[in-house]
């Protein structure tokens, strides 16, 4: 088969067209992988959009950051992989490389991981982005520590409900803020729920640790919600974000003597730069999603790449309960 099918975008905001390319060869470095199942997150609507600078995409394009599939072939020097291996990563769709919205991609293979075992492939094409993020600031930003508290802003979105599993798995006390439908969500994940709407900081942080604030917080929301977390966070603790853009106020993180860091996940998909780190970053989550301690939430509709601008639509419209997958090989996604 020296062809595949994608779906192109040639205008920013345009439609998703499907169209024959060329099949992509694995060449050194590189593994050849027959995409099952490709994960939409909401940089792609923005990259769709022309609204993502620092994801520099030029057009045409393949939308798609995060996959799952089958091992193809591998090219010269790549160890670990061999065909028929069933792997996941966040492989492209940023700088210029082909994203997943195809049927197959020749991606670094340090980028990749092999699936979690008990996980299908859209539940592994839901992790990669989203874990990447959550684990770069729990863990690489923050050391997270047994014990500590943790307040995780929007615990029921993409990063959120990961980043709640993730610090529960460290052994922190977990809170999350979430709308009211998400409460027993959150709580199913062994978090406690806040209700952001009716408790101000102030509240939530006097009634769940005494006024003291939390270890950490990890905000996944940004703007308003960043400001909340810098007022949420304790003396001496530490606040996450990988939305920090845009001019905040930073005395009431000054004050509690506290640290900030920034996550900016696309670095080594934009720069080439510490790669093999978002392979090992993988490989922790296939471990835990093994172990039954990390599952991620999947939207219940069913897309194919025929018809992946309804997926798109149910990004946007705020319809979306869980990651939003698109099919890419029916018979392979699971």
């Amino acid at each position: 088969m020296s062809t595949m099918q994608a779906l192109v975008l040639d205008r920013h905001n345009g439609p998703l067209e499907l169209v024959e390319l060329a099949r992509p060869e694995a060449g050194p470095g590189e593994v050849l992988v027959r995409i099952a199942a490709s994960g939409l997150n909401p940089l792609d609507t923005k990259i769709r959009a022309g609204a993502a600078a620092h994801a520099k995409h030029p057009l045409p394009l393949v939308l798609g950051i995060d996959m799952a599939g089958v091992v193809e072939a591998v090219g010269a020097g790549v160890d670990g992989f061999r065909p028929g291996d069933e792997v996941y990563g966040m492989t492209g769709g940023v700088g210029g490389i082909q994203g997943s919205l195809a049927q197959y991609a020749a991606v670094d293979g340090a980028l990749l991981a092999h699936k979690p075992a008990n996980l299908s492939m859209r539940s592994a094409a839901a992790l990669p982005l989203a874990f990447i993020t959550s684990y770069a600031g729990i863990v690489d930003r923050a050391r997270l520590q047994a014990g500590q508290t943790v307040l995780v802003q929007g615990g029921a979105g993409g990063v959120g409900h990961l980043s709640v599993q993730l610090a529960r798995a460290l052994g922190a006390q977990v809170f999350a803020t979430a709308s009211a439908r998400d409460q027993q969500y959150i709580q199913s994940l062994g978090a406690t729920p806040i209700d952001y709407r009716a408790m101000s900081v102030e509240q939530y942080v006097a009634a769940h640790t005494s006024g003291a604030g939390f270890d950490l917080v990890v905000d996944t929301v940004g703007g308003a919600s960043l400001d909340a977390s810098f007022a949420a966070v304790k003396h001496f603790g530490h606040v996450v974000s990988a939305l920090g853009w845009g001019t905040h106020a930073l005395a009431p993180l000054s004050f509690r003597e506290a640290s900030y860091s920034g996550v900016f996940t696309l670095h080594p998909l934009l720069t080439g730069q510490h790669r093999a780190h978002h392979g090992d970053m993988l490989r922790e989550a296939a471990r835990l999603a093994e172990a039954g301690k990390l599952a991620p939430r999947i939207d219940a509709r069913r897309f194919a790449l025929h018809d992946a601008e309804r997926a798109y639509e149910a990004l946007l419209d705020g319809t979306a309960r869980g990651k939003i997958i698109v099919d890419v090989d029916a018979a392979l996604a699971g």
